[in-house]
């Protein structure tokens, strides 16, 4: 393996930051990453991982660490929040895995960021370095040049903003304003699985589908807890992330629901709200030797579910398109062209998944479920396939 000299430098240390530079490293490229907080860590709760992180977890190096660390589920399961009754479900099992060649599965954010971050620190292509936000960037012909809030800066031959949703790469590359908020309230709490109902302990990634709200809950860290994450539409005005709330602010949003589910609502503790946030799909992801990756690039409502699992494909896909073209300007077209009609069916379908499955009543809400409850199993593979098929590469 040849190693390129020159590093490339990559904005942002979340998961899409280091799938980044671990790709890089994969195909010899050198990086340096460059993280604004004063450590690197990840905050939150879970992941929900379709077969196709596995494919980019491969990839990247670090396939055996995700699978051991992950707990493999058996269903997606919806549930109409109404009546307390199962709409319908996915089996995960082994005809799932056989079709799509990997498992679903879910993980703590903490512990996925944990994997990839030794495997970047075990890496000698990589130089990791916090207190270090990159505000904004000059380039010429041949190198880049990153500006830092702490008055650094940093040349390299390319620039990957992986800084997510409110990217000061971004900024500069598309001009394009802030993100659209949402009106959609999420509220995430874990619960020690002693204290999870005990008749509600499934080992399935469950949506609870109300009129204009939902909660989702499945065990993490090898069933010490489950990740209870709920949401309606509330119409909030502003962006907030991770502000502490009570739980009479949270049960608001949910008191037409059944009561068994919001018995699970009232086990959560330690809530934190965010309020959701998104864009429309942009081809702008590029500007001279620069690029953006994962959220900076196309952040979408949580409703699809892979939000994580994007940011790692864009890794994959970029580092092998960088090392198949010589030329960066070549490389990084054919990233956007192979990345971008698939991110924006991602984007587009999170926000109709959230209008037409997640959140509907009444008569919308009797024809979701109807539909829903008509298919069968191969149906819904066949419905899936063109997502969790997917390798970043195709």
């Amino acid at each position: 393996m040849t190693v390129r000299t020159q590093p490339i430098l990559i904005a942002g240390g979340g998961i899409g930051g280091l799938a980044a530079a671990l790709g890089l490293a994969q195909k010899g490229f050198r990086s340096i990453l460059l993280e604004k907080a004063s450590a690197l860590g990840e905050i939150g709760a879970g992941i929900q991982l379709g077969p196709n992180a596995f494919h980019a977890f491969d990839y990247l190096g670090v396939g055996e660490a995700a699978r051991n660390m992950a707990v493999y589920i058996d269903q997606l399961r919806l549930m109409d929040a109404l009546t307390a009754e199962e709409i319908t479900h996915v089996d995960l099992g082994e005809p799932f895995r056989a079709r799509f060649g990997n498992p679903y599965a879910v993980v703590h954010r903490g512990d996925l960021h944990g994997v990839f971050l030794k495997a970047c620190r075990d890496c000698e292509l990589i130089d990791l370095r916090v207190s270090s936000e990159v505000m904004g960037y000059d380039q010429d012909g041949s190198s880049v040049t990153v500006r830092l809030a702490n008055g650094q800066h940093i040349a390299g031959s390319l620039l990957i903003g992986a800084d997510g949703l409110w990217s000061n790469v971004r900024k500069q590359v598309t001009a394009d304003g802030p993100p659209r908020v949402s009106g959609h309230t999420t509220y995430r709490s874990v619960i020690p699985t002693e204290q999870m109902p005990e008749d509600l302990r499934w080992n399935a990634a469950t949506l609870w589908a109300g009129p204009k709200c939902h909660i989702v809950h499945y065990p993490l860290s090898g069933w010490k807890m489950f990740n209870l994450v709920v949401t309606y539409h509330n119409d909030a005005p502003q962006p907030v992330a991770g502000k502490p709330v009570g739980e009479q602010e949270v049960m608001r949003g949910f008191a037409h629901v059944h009561e068994r589910a919001q018995t699970i609502i009232r086990h959560g503790t330690n809530w934190r709200l965010w309020v959701l946030c998104d864009r429309d799909p942009t081809e702008r992801w590029i500007d001279g030797r620069v690029a953006l990756l994962g959220d900076a690039a196309h952040p979408m409502l949580q409703y699809f579910a892979q939000g994580a699992c994007q940011a790692m494909e864009d890794a994959v896909c970029l580092s092998h398109m960088l090392a198949a073209h010589d030329d960066h300007s070549a490389a990084l077209d054919a990233y956007r062209a192979q990345r971008l009609p698939r991110t924006a069916r991602v984007q587009l379908l999170s926000c109709a998944i959230g209008e037409h499955i997640y959140h509907p009543d009444g008569d919308h809400a009797r024809l979701r479920n109807a539909i829903m409850s008509a298919k069968s199993q191969e149906e819904w593979y066949g419905d899936l396939a063109w997502l969790y098929g997917g390798t970043g590469l195709s």
